[in-house]
């Protein structure tokens, strides 16, 4: 058969994937040092950087996910926005994931959490259509085809919309570990350091459903149960 246009993008989303999942419990991981009061400030700096460093994979996978996604969505007929409709599916995910390294290239910086805030914001629109469209089509209102056998597609988006969700409160809280590093550098804060230790592990406990739910998607995915 050769190398085609799905298989390519099949290896694109495996790809994807793997770098969501694994950068995921890379960034959980990490974590447990960030915290650590009993390193010195510098070394949880470091391991701070490196959890920046690893989130940006997971999160280039999570971005390309649905474009992928959709695009394969378009070949397998189970939803029906293709031409110009998935032209302008992949420009507006470009632009996204351009913001997205963008926060991470200025992150601790004023500018990086500009930016951080707008593609945040980008979720607050992106994640109520996802969510709104795909319970839809399980209803059987579209936009995308839900017939027999197809309505994996569908519960597959809303699952990864419902993880977008959890992403979203992740988000928040690296970006208060930016906020907090900023002001532990200039004095020891009991208080601070506190609120660190409550958020990372807010984090962790969100951790273990999102990978739940990522196996989901892979599993809707791979099998195409329904």
């Amino acid at each position: 058969m050769g190398i085609t246009e799905l298989a390519v993008l099949k290896w694109l989303h495996i790809i994807a994937m793997v770098y969501w999942l694994g950068g995921e419990w890379g960034v959980f991981q990490t974590s447990y040092n960030v915290v650590n009061r009993k390193l010195p400030m510098d070394e949880r700096r470091r391991h701070m950087e490196t959890a920046y460093r690893i989130d940006i994979l997971a999160r280039t996978g999570i971005i390309l996910l649905l474009p992928l996604g959709l695009h394969m969505g378009v070949i397998w007929g189970v939803q029906p926005f293709g031409g110009g409709y998935l032209i302008a599916t992949w420009v507006f995910f470009a632009f996204w994931l351009g913001l997205c390294w963008a926060a991470f290239v200025y992150r601790e910086t004023d500018r990086g959490i500009r930016l951080t805030r707008i593609d945040e914001a980008i979720r607050f629109v992106v994640i109520p259509l996802l969510l709104i469209s795909s319970f839809a089509s399980l209803m059987g209102y579209g936009p995308f085809n839900a017939e027999t056998g197809q309505k994996w597609f569908s519960a597959k988006v809303l699952i990864y919309a419902l993880l977008l969700v959890i992403g979203l409160k992740l988000r928040f809280i690296m970006r208060e570990w930016t906020v907090i590093f900023r002001q532990l550098a200039q004095k020891e804060d009991p208080v601070l350091e506190s609120t660190l230790e409550k958020s990372i592990q807010t984090g962790r406990n969100l951790a273990y459903v999102y990978w739940i739910g990522i196996a989901t998607v892979a599993f809707f995915g791979a099998t195409k149960p329904f």
